[in-house]
């Protein structure tokens, strides 16, 4: 979990890339973008099932773990507007499990991060850089970003159903000045990803306070596996608001093999997934599945 972002990006500035037929004018930054970000205690025992090989760990807690979602709505990026929605379980990356609590102050020590479940996106031009450059397992959904006077909100749904919605309760004081480095950990083509994004904004926090954010997990299928991990759901740790924040993408990530106890007898999603995607930069419709519960003004 750096907190500085490498001087190098400063010296990239004015000059231009091209991936994958996408354009970058360098650094890879959003301006004037709003996020939410909440994380809620789970089971780090029964979490640890949904990563992957053998070399990140759930974070511990005390004898917790963490759920951690982020929500940004880019408004000004290289790639256009559009929604991108994180799901990601805190984690360290080492040969064994870190001590408890250690990783959350020392993180560069530890690897600190988050392994990254879910990251719907809201247009196609999105997934084709993230997933196909980054390896982050991105996917177009139905999207939104709602803010009002009480309730900051963001829905997930796909296919039809809804794959959650977190809501927070907007925060009276915009006070604290936040810069920080968020490290991302996931798989794609049979490869592990490391990538990091570093943030810089003034933010509303909560920490500990109940009701200051719920998070519901839908009936998607997509998200089932959430169900399974222990959360609770309207026990916020954390909770942040940033009304505008600024993000730099590190151009330089890591990747190195997943390894299996076995052979995998099915290859993993690969190039192929991405390979054809258009420059798209269109939304789905807005997300319409029911809440269970309602919308509710948390506060």
């Amino acid at each position: 979990m750096p907190l500085f972002r490498p001087r190098r990006l400063s010296q990239q500035a004015g000059r231009f890339a091209m991936v994958d037929t996408i354009p970058f004018q360098m650094p890879v930054q959003s301006m004037k973008s709003a996020a939410i970000v909440a994380a809620f205690p789970i089971d780090a025992s029964k979490a640890g099932a949904l990563l992957e090989g053998n070399e990140v760990h759930p974070l511990r807690l005390w004898n917790k773990g963490l759920l951690i979602l982020t929500v940004v709505d880019y408004r000004e990026t290289n790639i256009g507007k559009y929604v991108e929605y994180t799901i990601g379980i805190a984690c360290t990356h080492g040969h064994r499990p870190a001590p408890r609590l250690l990783p959350v102050l020392l993180g560069g020590l530890y690897g600190t991060g988050a392994w990254v479940t879910h990251m719907p996106v809201s247009t196609l031009i999105s997934v084709k850089g993230g997933l196909g450059i980054w390896g982050m397992p991105k996917h177009q959904a139905n999207l939104n970003f709602i803010e009002t006077d009480r309730v900051v909100s963001s829905q997930y749904d796909l296919d039809g159903h809804l794959a959650a919605y977190l809501e927070i309760a907007r925060p009276r004081r915009i006070w604290m000045p936040v810069t920080f480095g968020s490290t991302g950990y996931s798989s794609f083509r049979g490869l592990m990803t490391k990538s990091t994004v570093y943030m810089k904004g003034k933010a509303g926090v909560a920490l500990f306070k109940k009701g200051s954010a719920r998070l519901v997990i839908g009936d998607s299928p997509r998200t089932a596996a959430l169900k399974t991990i222990g959360l609770e759901a309207d026990n916020p740790v954390a909770v942040m608001y940033f009304p505008q924040v600024t993000g730099i993408l590190d151009d330089h990530f890591e990747t190195w093999f997943v390894s299996h106890k076995k052979q995998l007898e099915h290859p993993p999603p690969g190039l192929q997934e991405v390979v054809n995607l258009p420059l798209n930069q269109d939304w789905l419709p807005p997300p319409s599945a029911p809440i269970p519960g309602g919308i509710s003004l948390v506060r």
